[in-house]
Parts: structure tokens; C-alpha cells; sequence
């Protein structure tokens, strides 16, 4: 794509060079139609990478439409860097969460690395000091092959290099194994920030004359051409775009957040953008439409690192560690002696114009005089065309099948050793998560919390998506991504806040991968309206493919939280010997897309669990008030591997404790169903008259001091196992995979 001599409007169009670039045969008429004559090799790149999927998200625009997005906390919902919730004493919390799956699938460590480097970036540009990080990723089964365990190890070490240099917590997340992400993993990285009402900040480049300057790292050929390639298919041939995955520097982030952080409390600052996907087309295109003005920039005054770069290749570089800020005219030496400070360039290298065009000099000469609108508003949007899968029709056909189970204690200990299921601790070990000291809940519960310094409130945090449940019924699927995540930041002591989402799905331009798209869009919606969680914003990553096979269905849900008093703050493990345990909710026969219907078939088919949203909202609604009346000693959501599953979970960790229960009906469904709506919860004995009123909860067992681990169903003792032995076979599942 980078050409010594640059190619003729006649030899672009001629040669078809656009279509390389990711831009149609239409989309290059209306192209030409805009402008009135034939773009350039500059002009062709800005809207190549501006109306890439990536960037201009033109096939989901319609699908996005329907996502809630108002609340009464609601500061900033989509269109700016991250979303903004009100909560209380005149802060909010700032969110978001961002895929970087093409470029951690050809280059895992930078691309994970990156991607944390890139959402910190989204946070501090709305003015927010980045408090803790989360991700949520998707691999192929760690035992198919070697390359499936070295992209799980890079990414896992890019994430944690860069978050663990830059000194923010990564505090959470959640991983799944499946044959579907083999070739396409899923990398998704979220922040969460803190900010005061009165220094929130937004990318507009408004008010003539103002200056544009240029702050940060210097520019290279790393990432050109990012988000084109983001919004294709992997095939064999992606390791040719290595080049294409930018290299990332968290010591200089670091300075540029404080930088930055300190530049959001002067005056003389208009707007400030992140230069993320498309570099300076985006931000600096981005910028000048949602304000209503142009930007005319001089490219031979942006510090470049490499020599003779061109104006296409410093307009679509994905350098990290660079932001775009409009100063108020002659206030420029404030902001360069400021950004000194940290030994960081801050350069004037535009203005802002009347007229609403990007217009950039290189060398003396017009190298691009487009419309903005044309390359950020006005981008095209397409209706696919949507048509359901013969695969969900028969699914749906099928009845609600109870898997066979002889050794219930030995299927358990299989379960526990899932890759899914067991301990994530080889992971989030290598993350610093008690950086900053404000971690209060570390990874491994429910939710992460980290604590609001000067008050008595908390964060709880998440990410969520069962992406087997959305393959099965993605409509469901999407309804159960919003409620766990919910359920999870409930059982921490949390009042759910709003959501970011990030959309992880194939491609488009096939029917039935855009129907799944739009199910699971209905889904979520219908989830965040009932438990009045909006969408404030978000990240859609299609075309996830590799030789025209897909991923599952997977938009993840990030989901923030608000305790108000830390006295409130639960966790899963068990607390005291003697403890009574609950089950709150209906277990049904419910296997589709289970952890136990994989286990025993290799493969997921049926319907998956139902979800009835009146009883979601019920059950959290009573969880979080026994939680604020001090009645629960622990609480943790049924997900994966079922009743079985969370009661062993829970005994990991408790110092000692075990668990002597019994519950009625089908051992199978009783033990390993994953149906929906349910919580796992522990009360003292002296609170049990009080806490069975509020919640209507079942009483299933009792906290044992012994270390046992021993479950009777109808009467009959179906698990006698120590907890130490299911311990070690939880903890040591993924290491083993590993080595």
C-alpha cells in the first residue's frame, strides 16, 4: 500500500488502487460525486480509513440505534471518547471498553498492549484520572494446538506490560476457551475513570482561529492502515500486515496522562481528542465535524520520527501515545511549556477554520481539501440484508435434553478443570491489580471494587458475554449478557450504573451474521431498559473471521457499579462456620450451550437457558437490599458449571470452610443446570427469620469449619469430595494446559 511515488486520481481509479485500500466501486463514485473531480492518493486514504467499518461503524449504525442510551445519571452517552455517569457529590464515573482483535491475532503482544494503551487514552482525553482496567478475552481450546497457547500467553503479557508500566490496576475481566476463536481471538480492553462534573472535556475543534497542536509521540509508518484492517476477514495472508499493528510506549503514556490531566484544569484548552484508529484523520476529521468548523493543518510541522514520510502515510498513522488538542489562539506557550514539563513535544501545526473542510499543506502544496462532514458524519450507512440460520431453527426444534451423569464427583472435578471454569489465577497473578492501593476487591469475585478516596462509595466492575448461549439464541444470549454482568456487580454490593459494550461478531455482509447482530442487539436492549442500565457507549469489532470461518456471537458487556457505602462491599467466598447457604431462584432443565453439554459432547446445540426479566429485576432488586440491610455474609451469581460449580467456587478461599448441602429433583439439572436468575448466598443463623422474608430464598445447606465438600440430592449423598482436592484441580487446570 505505500508507494515511493504516489499514483495519479487516474491511475487510482483506473487500476482500482481504492478497492486495496477497503473502499468499493459506489463507495468511490460517491467518493468522486463529493468532491467534484477525482481524489487523490492522500484524499483516498483519509476516506478509506474514515469510512472503514472500523471507524465510521456503517454496517452497525442502524443496529446501534436501538440501544438505550438516556439515564437519568447519564452525563455523556456515544459520540465522545467514553461514556460519563453521575454519581453524586459532583463526580461521575468515566467508562469504556475497545476491541484490538485483528492485531492481536498477527501480533499478540503489542496488540493487547496497544489496545490497554489506546482506551487509557479514551478516559484521560474526557478529562477522567484512569482508576483500574478490565478486559475480556477469547482463545481457541489451549490443548488444540501450540499457536492457541502462545497468543494466550502474549496477549496476557501485553496486557499486563503495558498496564502494570503505566501504574493503573488491572482488576478484573474474564476469559473463555472455544474451537470458534482459534484463529480470531477476542481482545477487549476496558477503563474505568474518575472525574469531577466541572472538568469534563470534549474533542470539538470550534471557535476560528483557535490553534490545533500536535502532543505526544512522535509519528511513524507503525499502524497505517489499522482500521482498514480491522474491518476485514483474517486469512492466511493477514501475517503480511504485521506492519500494520502499532508498537506501543507505556512510560511515555504515562507522562502524557499527567500532562494531559493537568492541561483539562486550564482555560485556554477547547478540546482534546485521542489519536486512536486513523490517527490525525480521525481525530483531527472527528473533532472539527462535531463542532461545525474545519481544520486546515501544516503536515510538515508534525514531528515525525522516520525521514521523508508522506502526507497518506503521517494522516493514517496509528503511532501511539499522541493526542490532538485545540488551544484558544495565543494561549500556544502555555501548553508547549506545560507539556515540557513531562519532556513531551506539544507543536502548533493548524487552525480552525470557518469553512467545514480538512485541508492539509505538505511541501508547499494542497495534499487533501475534503469535507469534513463527508469523511466523519456523512460516512455511508448500509441496511444488510438479514436472514435467520437453519442451524437456530433446528435448535429451537429440540427439547430440553437432561445429560447423562454417573460420577457426579468425578464430573464435577472435569467441570472445575474446564479452561472456562477454572482458576484464572495464572492470569490476573501477572497483573499488578493493588497498584494505586484503592483496590478493594481483587480479581477472582464477582466483581472487582475499587474504592472513591474521600468517601464511603465504591465501583464495582465487570465484563460479561456467554457467546455459546448467543450462538444457540442470540436474542436470549444478549438478554443474559446484560443480566449477569448485572447479577455479578448486584452480588458485590452494587447498584448497577449503565454499560459499554463492544460487539465482537463476523461478518457483516453475510445474512445470517447480520441477524444474529441484530437479535443480539434486541436482546441487550430489552436487558438495559429493564434493569435501567443504558448504553453509554462502546466499540463494534466485525468482520472477525478467519478463511471465512466466524467467532461466536460475542458482545461483551462492561458493566460499572455504584456502592454507595464500602460497609456494603460482599464477596463470593464464605465467611463463618455455621453460615446457612440459599438458593435463590428456579433451577430448570436447562444444558444448551452448558459447560456440561460441551463436556460430554464436545459441542454445544439446543436452546439455551431462558431468562424471564421480571424475575431478574425481582431477585436483584432483594439481593442488593438484604446486602445494604447487612444480612448477607457472601454472594455470588450461578454462571458456568451451575449449583455444583458455585458452591465450590465459593469454598476456594474461605480458609478452611466446606459445605454440607442438599437440594430435591433431577441430580443432574439440581447440580449442573446453568438456568438463569440465580444467586448463591450465605446469612448468619441469627439474621435467617429476616432474610427469608426480604428475599423468599430456598435454604440448601450449611458453612461447615471441616473442609468437606459434601452435596446430598433427595436424600441420597451423589458428592463427598475435600475441598482441597477440588481445589487443586481448579487451580491447576490452565497452568497444566500451559506446560
Amino acid at each position: 500500500m505505500l508507494l515511493k511515488l504516489e499514483p495519479s486520481p487516474e491511475q487510482i481509479k483506473s487500476g482500482r488502487l481504492y478497492s486495496q485500500m477497503g473502499l468499493s466501486d459506489e463507495e468511490f463514485m460517491k467518493i468522486e460525486e463529493i468532491l467534484g473531480r477525482l481524489p487523490n492518493y492522500t484524499e483516498t486514504g483519509l476516506f478509506s480509513v474514515m469510512w472503514s467499518e472500523h471507524c465510521s461503524y456503517k454496517n452497525s449504525k442502524p443496529i446501534l440505534k436501538r440501544f438505550p442510551t438516556k439515564g437519568e445519571r447519564v452525563l455523556q452517552g456515544p459520540g465522545e471518547g467514553a461514556g460519563v455517569v453521575d454519581i453524586g457529590d459532583g463526580q461521575a464515573a468515566v467508562f469504556k471498553i475497545e476491541s484490538h482483535n485483528h492485531p492481536s491475532a498477527i501480533e499478540p503482544y503489542q496488540g493487547a498492549a496497544t489496545g490497554v494503551g489506546g482506551i487509557i487514552r479514551d478516559i484521560f482525553s474526557m478529562g477522567a484520572r484512569p482508576i483500574a482496567l478490565l478486559n475480556s478475552l477469547r482463545f481457541g481450546e489451549l490443548d488444540s494446538s501450540p499457536r492457541v497457547r502462545y497468543l494466550f500467553k502474549e496477549v496476557v503479557a501485553g496486557i499486563a506490560g503495558y498496564g502494570n508500566c503505566i501504574g493503573i490496576p488491572t482488576v478484573g475481566g474474564e476469559i473463555q476457551f472455544d474451537a470458534s476463536y482459534d484463529g480470531n481471538p477476542i481482545v477487549n480492553a476496558m477503563c474505568v475513570g474518575l472525574i469531577d462534573h466541572k472538568d469534563m472535556k470534549k474533542g470539538l475543534a470550534s471557535g476560528v482561529g483557535n490553534t490545533v497542536m500536535y502532543v505526544g509521540a512522535k509519528t511513524g509508518r507503525d499502524g497505517i492502515h489499522g482500521a482498514t484492517f480491522a474491518s476485514e476477514e483474517l486469512t492466511d495472508a493477514s501475517e503480511e500486515n504485521r506492519p500494520a499493528v502499532q508498537v506501543g510506549d507505556p512510560f511515555m503514556e504515562k507522562l502524557l496522562l499527567e500532562a494531559c490531566l493537568e492541561l483539562i484544569k486550564s482555560d485556554a484548552l477547547v478540546g482534546i481528542q485521542d489519536m486512536g484508529a486513523a490517527g490525525l484523520t480521525s481525530s483531527s476529521a472527528e473533532m472539527a465535524s462535531k463542532a461545525g468548523f474545519g481544520i486546515e493543518m501544516d503536515l510538515d510541522l508534525v514531528p515525525q520520527r522516520e525521514t521523508s514520510m508522506t502526507a497518506y502515510e503521517m494522516m493514517l498513522s496509528e503511532s501511539q501515545e499522541r493526542m490532538l488538542i485545540v488551544v484558544k489562539k495565543g494561549r500556544e506557550q502555555e501548553i508547549i511549556d506545560l507539556f515540557s514539563k513531562y519532556e513531551l513535544e506539544a507543536v502548533a501545526v493548524g487552525v480552525v477554520t470557518e469553512e467545514k473542510k480538512l485541508k492539509l499543506m505538505h511541501n508547499g502544496d494542497v495534499a487533501a481539501d475534503v469535507p469534513v462532514d463527508a469523511l466523519a458524519l456523512d460516512a455511508p450507512v448500509y441496511n444488510k440484508p438479514s436472514a435467520e440460520p437453519e442451524y437456530f431453527r433446528e435448535f429451537q426444534a429440540m427439547d430440553n435434553s437432561v445429560p447423562s451423569v454417573d460420577d457426579f464427583g468425578g464430573t464435577l472435578i472435569s467441570l472445575l478443570k474446564q479452561p472456562t471454569i477454572a482458576s484464572k489465577e495464572w492470569v490476573y497473578n501477572q497483573y499488578d491489580y493493588m497498584v494505586r492501593t484503592s483496590t478493594v476487591v481483587a480479581p477472582g469475585s464477582d466483581a472487582a471494587v475499587v474504592r472513591i478516596r474521600g468517601t464511603k462509595k465504591a465501583l464495582a466492575m465487570t465484563t460479561d458475554c456467554n457467546s455459546r448461549y448467543l450462538y444457540l439464541d442470540p436474542e436470549t444470549g444478549g438478554r443474559i449478557a446484560v443480566s449477569e454482568a448485572a447479577r455479578n456487580v448486584v452480588c458485590s454490593g452494587a447498584e448497577p450504573l449503565a454499560v459499554t459494550d463492544n460487539l465482537n461478531f463476523g461478518s457483516p455482509e453475510k445474512p445470517e451474521i447480520f441477524w444474529q447482530m441484530e437479535k443480539a442487539a434486541d436482546g441487550i436492549s430489552e436487558a438495559c431498559l429493564a434493569l435501567n442500565a443504558p448504553v453509554i457507549g462502546g466499540n463494534v469489532s466485525l468482520y472477525n473471521e478467519t478463511n471465512g470461518k466466524a467467532i461466536y456471537p460475542t458482545p461483551v458487556i462492561g458493566m460499572v457499579g455504584l456502592i454507595s457505602d464500602i460497609d456494603h462491599i460482599t464477596t463470593q467466598a464464605f465467611k463463618e462456620d455455621g453460615d446457612l447457604i440459599y438458593l435463590l431462584g428456579e433451577t430448570k432443565d436447562e444444558f444448551g450451550g452448558s459447560e456440561l453439554q460441551k463436556l460430554i459432547h464436545g459441542d454445544i446445540f439446543g436452546k439455551c437457558p431462558e431468562l424471564d426479566l421480571e424475575t431478574e429485576v425481582k431477585h436483584q432488586k432483594s439481593v442488593l437490599e438484604a446486602i445494604r440491610a447487612g444480612l448477607v455474609q457472601s454472594a455470588h451469581d450461578l454462571s458456568e458449571g451451575g449449583l455444583a460449580v458455585a458452591l465450590a467456587e465459593c469454598a476456594f478461599g474461605s480458609n478452611g470452610l466446606g459445605v454440607e448441602a442438599e437440594v430435591e429433583g433431577n441430580p443432574v439439572s439440581a447440580l449442573f443446570s446453568e438456568s438463569q436468575s440465580r444467586f448463591l448466598l450465605t446469612v448468619k443463623k441469627e439474621n435467617q427469620a429476616q432474610f427469608e422474608s426480604l428475599t423468599g430464598a430456598k435454604w440448601i445447606g450449611t458453612v461447615t469449619g471441616e473442609p468437606v465438600f459434601r452435596i446430598k440430592v433427595n436424600g441420597e449423598t451423589v458428592i463427598d469430595e475435600k475441598v482441597e482436592g477440588l481445589e487443586t484441580a481448579w487451580r491447576g487446570a490452565i497452568p497444566c494446559l500451559l506446560n
